[in-house]
């Protein structure tokens, strides 16, 4: 069990793993995915489970086959890394992240309201 709740780990396929976010869609896994095998970390995706309050579908009658899955709920999954060391916000606010084309990962672009991360200046000397 993790000391605070910005550490959190969970074994992902049998694998003990920090957990770097938790229901996140297919594009965020293909954005997130080649930044931290990028940075040498072994990346872990499994899909989430589902929401405990969801409403389990049940047939009107027996002959009713019941739906393998609701087309309203999006598929999201869990990523984690297996470098159980490793803490999302101390790598980001740390400036340990390098995207692919070697510059160095920012929250902006971590949280891809950037398409690109912007220059090496730290927030606190950026004026």
């Amino acid at each position: 069990m993790p000391i605070n709740q910005n550490h959190l780990f969970e074994d992902l396929n049998g694998i003990k793993c920090s957990i770097v976010e938790k229901n996140a869609s297919k594009e965020r896994v293909d954005f997130l995915k080649p930044i931290l095998e990028y940075n040498r970390y072994t990346v872990i995706v499994v899909p989430s489970p589902a929401p405990k309050n969801a409403a389990v579908p049940v047939p009107t009658s027996p002959d009713q086959a019941i739906p393998l899955a609701d087309p309203l709920m999006p598929e999201t999954f869990t990523i984690g890394v297996t470098d159980v060391m490793f803490n999302p916000t101390n790598a980001i606010f740390g400036r340990l992240l390098k995207a692919p084309d070697g510059r160095t990962v920012t929250l902006a672009y971590w949280q891809q309201k950037e398409s690109v991360p912007k220059d090496d200046i730290p927030y606190f000397n950026n004026k």
